[in-house]
């Protein structure tokens, strides 16, 4: 099989995962931006919005590619000058407040997204079919603890053009957890409500799975005989259904189509190993294609090293 190929290509983390196109461009910017000219955020700009202009009305495509320039971006002056320059520019708008929260969030200062919300709304105006704006708003409104009731306003928006968005249902499952503004039980209504009419292949198929892997980490992180017997977490009820609906399907061929497809895939992958369903999961690695993404593997130490160790886990006896 394919993971068992001395072809298989060395792991590696790629925030574009294994969108081609985007990669190319975050390779450019990075030789862009090496040239230190004037013309540098010029070239860069250009480059940047002739991209995201050619995704049309893919929403899915367009929030995972925004979001990772965002990151990308988030520490260098150019989504500001940007939006500084084109004020009427959608794009630029929802680029730089995305990226202003990211950068917040590495400095955990909370007084870094002035402007951002207004630089949301103002997009929204300029291009109100498009989810983008909201998405990011959505994430503004998590840093700056707005009440539920405002935040679930822009859910609401969100929804409304972009019925599964995928950024959008993660960031819903990171601020009803206990840790932000929610509780053990909204997450749990939350998931259990979006189970009951979500196509097994949307692009936030991946919200349960997520939910059971923070509930597995939070055991994780209590230490005693509760972490020694952590596993168990995943031969149990809501964890085990979770496992259950998805272990086979997700690895089929085309089955997940969405960008962010392979973030699902490591997730899947990391489940599998966690409780200890080896052969469930070499499918899965070889469906990985070696794209390894950050989170969950980091929480056991450095990524690359962990998957690479739960990949050869995976195929001892073989």
């Amino acid at each position: 099989m394919g993971f068992l190929s001395s072809r298989r290509k060395r792991a590696r983390i790629a925030p574009e995962l294994d969108d081609q196109e985007l990669g190319r461009l975050l390779k450019s910017l990075r030789s862009t931006s090496r040239t230190g000219t004037i013309a540098t955020t010029d070239l860069c700009v250009a480059q940047i919005s002739r991209f995201l202009d050619q995704g049309g009305s893919d929403w899915d495509r367009r929030t995972h590619r925004i979001s990772v320039l965002a990151e990308f971006l988030a520490a260098s002056q150019l989504p500001r000058s940007w939006a500084a320059r084109q004020p009427d520019n959608a794009t630029a708008l929802v680029l730089h407040a995305w990226a202003q929260v990211v950068h917040a969030r590495a400095r955990e200062d909370r007084g870094g997204t002035v402007g951002a919300a207004e630089s949301c709304l103002r997009a929204a105006e300029l291009a109100p079919g498009d989810p983008t704006p909201w998405v990011a708003l959505l994430k503004v409104a998590r840093w700056e603890r707005w009440r539920q009731p405002q935040v679930f306003g822009v859910w609401n928006e969100v929804l409304a053009r972009d019925r599964w968005n995928r950024e959008a249902y993660m960031s819903m499952l990171a601020y009803l957890a206990p840790e932000e503004a929610g509780s053990r039980l909204q997450i749990l209504e939350f998931v259990d409500a979006l189970g009951a009419r979500m196509p097994a292949n949307a692009p936030c198929a991946a919200t349960e799975l997520t939910a059971q892997v923070h509930q597995y980490h939070a055991i994780l992180g209590r230490g005693g005989y509760e972490a020694l017997v952590a596993r168990t977490h995943w031969n149990q009820g809501m964890a085990a259904h979770a496992l259950d609906r998805v272990a086979h399907s997700w690895a089929q061929p085309g089955f997940l189509r969405h960008a962010r497809t392979v973030a699902d895939l490591n997730l899947l992958a990391y489940a599998l190993m966690a409780a200890d369903r080896r052969a469930d999961a070499r499918a899965v690695f070889d469906a990985v294609g070696g794209i390894v993404t950050a989170w969950p593997w980091e929480a056991g130490g450095d990524p690359l090293t962990e998957f690479e160790q739960a990949q050869r886990r995976a195929t001892v006896g073989m």
